[in-house]
């Protein structure tokens, strides 16, 4: 393809009181970090560090975006760090329900 071409993405991030989706047109051959990182994004969100930052596209998570070449209509998704660990948030819920459970009986 030739480096003139451009395709168009759409770059998001979300918090719980704000999100931002936009869309954009980047040169063929743009990696997904270097499109997150020319969104623009850290005006908007104060803090949010888009070069070291989980990304993923659609959905799944991406283990090296640095290089992975971004294709025409790609949903780019900037995530944010987990507060908690999931696994460990369930455990804690079945022990309580478990605990609420033998109460109950």
């Amino acid at each position: 393809m030739p480096v003139d071409r451009y395709i168009a993405v759409e770059v998001v991030y979300a918090l719980a009181d704000k999100q931002m989706l936009l869309r954009l047109s980047f040169p063929y051959g743009t990696t997904v970090r270097q499109a997150v990182e020319r969104s623009g994004l850290e005006a908007h969100f104060p803090g949010l560090d888009l070069r070291n930052c989980p990304l993923g596209i659609f959905g799944k998570a991406l283990a090296r975006p640095e290089e992975r070449v971004l294709e025409e209509g790609e949903r780019v998704e900037i995530y944010r760090p987990l507060i908690a660990d999931p696994k460990e948030v369930r455990k804690q819920r079945a022990a309580k329900a478990a605990q609420a459970r033998a109460a109950s009986k």
